[in-house]
């Protein structure tokens, strides 16, 4: 039986949400990175800016997550994250999304499905797990997750 193994929590810092609006696939908004941390038994380091949520805001009040974005540790390696999700955008998440206020884990679901790739040998671990993450807000539209190893 597969088990969870924690191995970081990281928190990006987003502008706020431009929407797009409603376009053939759905509504889109798009959450700009502007910075973060990260950090874990493994590895800690800067979440940098010039990633996005490019999501989309299903018929069904689920935002379907379509983001990416670039760490770097702080010994120096850079790493690649993607990751798709499912969040219940329910009205406490548009709440905290527009007062710029926090969420709990247990007050929506938010899953994600995390991939990373790096050159960097120490961390080539990374490029070979099966990662999900959890997610809430934080005040000040910071999102925060929990990202764990599947074993």
């Amino acid at each position: 039986m597969p088990s969870l193994e924690y191995e970081f929590t990281y928190r990006a810092a987003l502008n706020p949400l431009i929407d797009i609006g409603a376009g053939p696939y759905g509504n889109r908004i798009v959450g700009e990175v502007i910075g973060g941390d990260f950090s874990g038994p493994r590895l800690k380091g800067k979440v940098l800016s010039g990633g996005a949520d490019w999501a989309l805001v299903g018929a069904d009040g689920r935002l379907r997550i379509d983001v990416r974005l670039q760490l770097l540790s702080d010994d120096g390696a850079a790493i690649y994250l993607a990751y798709y999700g499912i969040l219940e955008f329910n009205e406490k998440m548009q709440q905290a999304l527009a007062q710029g206020g926090g969420t709990e884990f247990a007050d929506h679901y938010w899953r994600t499905n995390p991939r990373f790739e790096t050159g960097h040998p120490k961390y080539a671990w990374m490029n070979h797990g099966v990662f999900i993450g959890e997610g809430r807000m934080l005040p000040g539209r910071i999102a925060e997750y929990r990202v764990y190893r599947v074993s």
